[in-house]
């Protein structure tokens, strides 16, 4: 099957989700092209993690490269991916939007410097919660969900290997930086995940690596807590609760 074919398939079946699934294998492919690994999880289906994981790992046509891809644990996945994950890898979840494990596993990941991609049914979660978002209206745990799902990864596994193919796609684009000042450089606030604490500093883990911060302004910082870190100093901590 090429390219059009893919297209044309995923356009019948999946109407709107074809921008996003586009969108989404490109970003995968730059991030394979660099030397990532895809960590697959869910919670709640892990069948459907050990699916995806194995789709990507077993070059099925020959000719197309295996990509690097395991299995996250099912049982307290972020405390297994924290200490597995490394900055520039991807994290693929499969979920519905009240999965309160997997958007906290996504908003961790933004501080490990991870590429997230959340794959689900029924209510989606709210704008932001992950870096690519591939929904489906249905009710979520039917059986018709698990057909879709699995047509969605397999798609996603076809677009990122044609997107391979293509190399002058895969440069990341440069920042456009305008005047004096530029925004999008400057130290905004940043979040991090708290790696050890002492003495009125810590050791903090963030998406352009670890950095060394001031939480005297925090009140009792702990280890994997998240915060928000301008200036050199966390200023707040970020709340544990998940949107609903």
């Amino acid at each position: 099957m090429n390219g059009d074919e893919i297209t044309t398939a995923a356009e019948r079946e999946l109407g709107e989700l074809t921008r996003d699934l586009a969108t989404t294998s490109l970003a995968m492919a730059r991030r394979f092209r660099a030397g990532a690994t895809l960590w697959c999880v869910s919670p709640t289906w892990p069948h459907h993690a050990r699916h995806v994981a194995v789709e990507f790992v077993h070059p099925v046509i020959v000719g197309k490269p295996a990509l690097s891809a395991l299995i996250g644990p099912a049982e307290e996945p972020i405390a297994g991916l924290r200490a597995s994950m490394t900055r520039g890898d991807l994290v693929l979840a499969i979920g519905d939007g009240h999965d309160v494990v997997t958007a906290d596993l996504m908003r961790r990941a933004h501080a490990w410097g991870v590429e997230t991609i959340w794959i689900g049914a029924g209510p989606r979660p709210p704008a932001g919660a992950a870096d690519h978002v591939l929904w489906l209206d249905d009710a979520p745990g039917t059986a018709a969900v698990d057909g879709r799902f699995i047509l969605l990864y397999h798609l996603l596994w076809e677009l990122t290997h044609v997107c391979l193919e293509h190399r002058g796609r895969l440069r990341e684009p440069a920042p456009v930086c305008e005047g004096e000042v530029c925004i999008t450089c400057s130290d905004d606030g940043q979040l991090a995940e708290v790696v050890s604490v002492r003495d009125g500093e810590a050791q903090v883990r963030t998406a352009e690596g670890p950095r060394i911060v001031d939480i005297t302004l925090v009140d009792r910082a702990a280890t994997n807590d998240l915060v928000l870190v301008h200036a050199g100093s966390a200023i707040a901590r970020v709340s544990d609760e998940v949107p609903a």
